[in-house]
């Protein structure tokens, strides 16, 4: 016999008396109710709950849509699967189509009265995958002395989140996902004891680009679903417009043998080859789900599905909204890591000619005299002669960390500024690692995302040194205090821990950011005129090369 909704929910009133209106570990969320798990740290998570309609059949390529109504309990007490990634493979058993699934993480003792701030984290993977699965969201809440509630979620990447064909297939469905959770969070949100009121925006690289296009979408238009962002690594990849990209549309179709009567002669997918991609299985779609050149590149991108400029959602690129000043005014975060790009640039990279043979890859509208002068601003900082492996590894990748994470972000902290926005943050992650050191990776990419949520709430990823005794086990403490202190506050002074450095907003003079380093410490530095000159190149080159 199956339990209802409502039978469940009385016995659950019996158990916990004292919660009163318990939110604990049952939620009603009127199309359903789901059954959570109480942990004996005192938080309760609820895995894998559905905030759209499984994207399958007709919703293939389409807006998310609310999920069915289902009188009986659902559990949520297990990870759900992660959505299907570009190169991933067909007979993959942790990944699947029907993915859009959300999950929360919330102080046990909390209830529908609570009114808890909520922290809604967006994962990366260059929109190209789900790369940060799972994140336990007790870390945070621990480090919050249970005081915040967490948000974590799936949403559609590769051709299943931005395929486009500029007619019949919705661009930007996999940042059309993201909203749909946070419309998820604003209407149900207050049941696991949080604050639809209340909402802080997190995010690293793919997921911190996100958080940039949330707040210039629909022209900057504050519909209420957050009121403060933190963004760890902003990525401004090559946007193109849903024509300029209809050639992915066409080659995947052409791959998967859906050209066929595709004959209108309209220069749009027709019926016939929306209809054939619809038919196929999700690994016959798997089997052809691969990258290639952007036009006028040599090379694949290392990702090249991304939200377009679909005159819709975006209608703008990323840089010239917000010189215009179209975004959402809130208080934000945004920081970079010291060497964010030397997990992308091919460590094998030999020649100067190597190197801007893969920036033109990445950007294809770089122009020959923009390389040049990249050329000049980035001078090969290894001692050894060209043509020795991997002599331009790291200037390859001083000009893609510097081009595609760093200077974006301290633009972005530089426009809030500008439209009279003071509560805006920057930081550089400079903690190393003596293992990554040793590697050469410097300090890379994205990898405060283990201190801040806490090495043992990143599935293994975590450095060594970040685990209680290591050389910087102090740091976590540290980023957790500034970061759960801008949750509660949108100010990351106000909780931060004893003896960390104040956090000074980010000004046009002088340029200042939190500077993390080794063993916990912090202080606050100014740009060097060397950062301050390439940024501004960066930034000047930006809208024409299509960031």
């Amino acid at each position: 016999m199956k339990a209802t909704a409502a039978s469940v929910a009385l016995l659950t009133a019996a158990l916990f008396p004292s919660f009163g209106a318990c939110v604990n570990p049952v939620v009603n969320l009127t199309y359903t109710s789901y059954n959570g798990t109480h942990l004996i740290s005192g938080i309760t998570q609820w895995l894998g709950m559905r905030y759209a309609a499984p994207p399958l059949g007709d919703l293939r390529f389409q807006p998310p849509q609310d999920p069915s109504s289902n009188d009986t309990v659902q559990d949520a007490r297990k990870q759900g699967k992660v959505c299907l990634k570009t190169g991933d493979s067909p007979s993959s058993t942790t990944t699947a189509e029907d993915c859009l699934l959300i999950d929360v993480y919330a102080p046990s003792r909390a209830t529908i009265d609570s009114k808890l701030p909520v922290y809604f984290f967006i994962q990366g993977g260059g929109f190209n995958s789900n790369s940060d699965p799972h994140l336990n969201g007790t870390g945070l809440i621990e480090a919050s002395n249970h005081s915040i509630v967490f948000v974590t979620f799936n949403y559609r990447v590769g051709p299943y989140g931005f395929l486009t064909d500029g007619d019949q297939v919705t661009g930007n469905n996999g940042i059309r996902d993201q909203r749909k959770a946070l419309q998820w969070v604003k209407q149900h949100i207050t049941q696991f004891g949080g604050d639809p009121n209340h909402v802080v925006l997190g995010g690293d690289s793919a997921g911190a680009a996100s958080i940039s296009l949330h707040l210039i979408a629909n022209g900057g238009k504050d519909e209420g679903l957050f009121h403060a962002a933190a963004a760890e690594s902003v990525s401004f990849a090559t946007v193109l417009t849903a024509n300029q990209s209809r050639y992915q549309y066409d080659n995947f179709a052409i791959r998967l043998g859906c050209a066929a009567g595709n004959g209108t002669g309209t220069g749009h997918a027709n019926t016939s080859s929306l209809a054939c991609l619809r038919s196929k299985t999700a690994a016959e779609l798997q089997a052809m789900n691969y990258n290639i050149p952007f036009p006028g590149a040599a090379a694949p991108p290392l990702y090249m599905w991304n939200p377009v400029i679909d005159n819709d959602l975006f209608t703008d690129l990323t840089y010239t909204a917000f010189e215009k000043g179209n975004f959402i005014k809130v208080p934000v975060i945004f920081g970079d890591d010291t060497n964010g790009g030397t997990v992308f640039a091919p460590s094998n990279t030999s020649t100067l000619a190597e190197s801007n043979q893969f920036l033109k890859d990445q950007f294809p509208y770089l122009t020959l005299d923009q390389l040049a002068k990249l050329n000049q601003l980035y001078p090969n900082p290894s001692n050894c002669a060209s043509g020795t492996a991997g002599c331009y590894w790291r200037q390859l990748s001083n000009v893609y960390g510097e081009m595609r994470y760093m200077c974006p972000g301290l633009y972005i902290n530089s426009m809030f500024i500008r439209y009279g926005i003071n509560a805006s943050y920057a930081y550089r992650w400079n903690v190393e690692d003596p293992d990554q050191m040793a590697r050469g990776l410097g300090v890379p990419h994205t990898v405060e995302v283990s201190a801040i949520f806490g090495p043992y709430n990143v599935k293994g990823n975590a450095p060594a040194s970040y685990y209680p005794n290591g050389t910087n086990a102090e740091a976590v403490p540290v980023v957790q205090g500034y970061w759960t202190s801008f949750i509660r506050s949108f100010d990351p002074n106000s909780y931060r821990l004893s003896g960390t450095a104040e956090w000074v907003p980010w000004s046009s003079r002088p340029r200042q950011r939190l500077r993390f380093d080794a063993g916990g410490n912090t202080t606050m530095e100014t740009i060097d005129d060397g950062l301050k000159d390439r940024c501004d190149y960066l930034n000047s080159i930006g809208p024409s090369i299509r960031q």
